[in-house]
């Protein structure tokens, strides 16, 4: 690769760029500009394996989909639609709602097939002019999203239409130009992706074997099984509440006032063990955790949606604190930490807690006394310490990925304004 400083710069309204660049709309760069629809009628036409329906909830503020909870909708009803149906290198963005602005680049189609909702635009490059993933990391910039802001219109949470085109301003630069700038910052998150792909893997595994250990008791198959209450279980085993392994909301002291990392439930995945986190002053409320504590959705939708991390965050002399609706669950010792987190991810116990929620419509949450009370099969130390070493070593691998994930943001976020508005000339790649 061959950068370059830039040293000749002009002002316009969208700060300062080369000279020999100039300001376009963003319909200069975009050939069609499209939302998705959903089913007509009272009931849905909602099918369990039909195609991924992608709305705004399932587009996170890193640009990351999460299509573990998406709609699904029929093959029949997908190939109906004249507009929406998502195609590679598209960008999707968020028009209204709760997450209104938020983006993500399509660079393989989930599934193979896949369709956005009518909550979602669909931004389809005009590739002869403008490379798609470039347009993606302006509009992702700081002065991309000041701009998707100001297009936000009407009353209560408003909206974005198809004004956009002519109120976002863009660079115009030529083609060469953007597809080296979009292949150099396209490396990091290809780099991330293939992270998160290990991390996806690794976290599958670790179930894997809790499941094969702790529900189907296979590595002890050829051993002596006995009777008990909920079936045949290995000779030497208990089925006991949980709460003989686990503390639920364990005491913690934290001092008013003082700066604390900080999970709400927006940073919580459905679909990862690891969770982002903020910096934030202690009030006095909210749930307090350490390292290696599980966070367990006790909401509704948040606990039907499967919201459960690992705090992976924190050294093990530190404390954070995070949002109400969170119940921690803590292994009563230190090689219980991940045997913690991947019972809470069981769907037996899911059920359980979704079972036990009261209160108003809308508004359900499950007590931690209700959980308190869940039987399992509770092995002996021996069996649970043998299974610590073997998942420890998965999540210290899951945990040294994420680290690498976050660095690698940091480096792409610091060059992406660089680049983006030619502080920073690619010359080669």
């Amino acid at each position: 690769m061959k950068f370059r400083w830039e040293r000749g710069f002009k002002e316009t309204e969208i700060g300062v760029i080369p000279k020999d660049w100039g300001v376009e709309t963003l319909r200069w760069a975009v050939k069609n500009l499209e939302s998705g629809n959903r089913p007509k009628g009272g009931v849905l036409e909602y099918d369990s394996t039909g195609v991924l329906s992608i709305g705004g909830e399932n587009i996170t503020w890193q640009g990351d989909l999460v299509l573990e909870n998406c709609l699904r909708f029929s093959d029949e009803f997908y190939k109906s639609l004249r507009r929406g149906k998502i195609e590679k290198e598209d960008i999707l963005l968020v028009k209204d709602g709760a997450t209104i602005g938020k983006l993500a680049f399509i660079s393989e189609i989930p599934e193979g097939k896949a369709m956005v909702n009518e909550h979602v635009f669909l931004i389809k490059t005009d590739k002869e002019k403008y490379h798609p993933r470039y347009l993606f990391y302006y509009l992702f910039s700081e002065i991309g999203q000041f701009f998707i802001e100001s297009s936000i219109s009407g009353s209560a949470q408003g909206g974005i239409n198809k004004s956009i085109l002519d109120t976002v301003s863009i660079p115009k630069l030529n083609l060469p130009e953007q597809t080296r700038i979009a292949t150099v910052l396209s490396y990091f998150d290809d780099l991330i992706e293939n992270k998160k792909r290990q991390n996806e893997i690794l976290e599958k595994t670790a179930m894997a074997i809790f499941k094969n250990w702790f529900i189907d008791f296979e590595p002890f198959k050829d051993g002596e099984f006995v009777d008990s209450e909920i079936g045949r279980i290995p000779k030497g085993w208990e089925v006991n509440f949980i709460s003989k392994l686990i503390v639920f909301d364990p005491f913690e002291n934290l001092d008013k006032n003082v700066i604390y990392p900080y999970v709400e439930m927006k940073h919580v995945s459905t679909t990862s063990m690891v969770c982002e986190f903020d910096h934030k002053y202690y009030t006095g409320s909210g749930s307090k955790f350490r390292f290696g504590d599980t966070l367990f959705a006790r909401i509704t939708p948040c606990l039907e949606n499967g919201k459960i991390a690992f705090v992976w965050f924190l050294n093990n002399d530190e404390k954070g604190f995070g949002s109400t609706e969170f119940i921690v669950m803590r292994g009563k010792y230190e090689y219980l930490k991940e045997f913690t987190y991947l019972f809470a991810k069981t769907d037996e116990f899911r059920e359980f807690a979704i079972n036990s929620m009261s209160g108003t419509s809308g508004r359900q949450r499950v007590d931690k006394e209700a959980l308190e009370m869940y039987k399992f099969v509770i092995p002996p130390p021996p069996i649970l310490q043998k299974f610590y070493s073997l998942v420890e070593p998965l999540f210290q691998k899951i945990i040294f990925n994420q680290k690498q994930i976050m660095l690698l943001r940091k480096i792409r976020d610091k060059l992406l304004p660089l680049l983006v508005f030619g502080n920073l000339r690619v010359e080669e790649v």
